[in-house]
């Protein structure tokens, strides 16, 4: 499939067929692929994907995401987070490989661009995550996979329920799987006009 094909026919869908399941290689590779793959700033890899594979913990996280069915139907749901401080104790480690002067260079650029900003640091996390996961439902969908993205959950309880450390945030939630029902129809698209403004608003 290519990426123009891959773009129209993803959706988000709102039903998966329970019995179908990736195999734990399949859903390694595909996140593998994308976290090779995925732009982020600075390269600092903000994003940290949680698979929820307890049925168990599956039910808890569907009863904090208003009952919705893709948590506990999909064959893979991800807690999509991201780490605040990577700026700060991962900067070299994600600049190794290039000449010492250069990764002096983006260390310190890092550091002058995040430091005490806590509003850029949050920000910057969340446009990486959402870089991630459309990458990724590009990516499940060229595999011949639906996806859904998710938002409509409790976030602060869904932090306490996977033990979310203090300097991460959560992003969003991502359910894949086999699709079983028809997607919403495609409506109330704006038109180009009134979305795209050319030079100044």
């Amino acid at each position: 499939m290519n990426v123009f094909d891959a773009i129209q026919q993803r959706r988000a869908m709102k039903r998966f067929d329970p019995e179908f399941q990736l195999s734990q290689t399949d859903k390694k590779q595909l996140l593998n692929n994308v976290m090779q793959n995925a732009p982020s700033a600075f390269n600092l890899q903000h994003w940290r994907p949680v698979l929820i594979e307890d049925a168990e913990l599956r039910q808890q996280v569907r009863k904090i995401a208003w009952d919705q069915p893709q948590v506990t139907e999909a064959s893979l749901l991800i807690i999509l987070c991201a780490k605040l401080d990577t700026w700060e104790k991962d900067a070299s480690q994600v600049w190794t490989g290039v000449p010492e002067e250069t990764q002096k260079v983006m260390v310190g650029a890092i550091d002058q661009y995040y430091r005490g900003r806590s509003q850029t640091q949050r920000d910057e996390v969340m446009r990486s995550a959402g870089i991630f996961a459309q990458t990724f439902m590009l990516l499940a969908k060229d595999q011949g996979l639906d996806s859904c993205p998710m938002d409509g959950f409790d976030f602060d309880a869904m932090g306490k329920l996977i033990q979310l450390p203090e300097d991460h945030v959560v992003c969003l939630m991502i359910a894949v799987g086999k699709g079983t029902s028809q997607p919403y129809p495609r409506i109330g698209k704006l038109p180009y006009d009134d979305l795209v403004k050319l030079n100044h608003f």
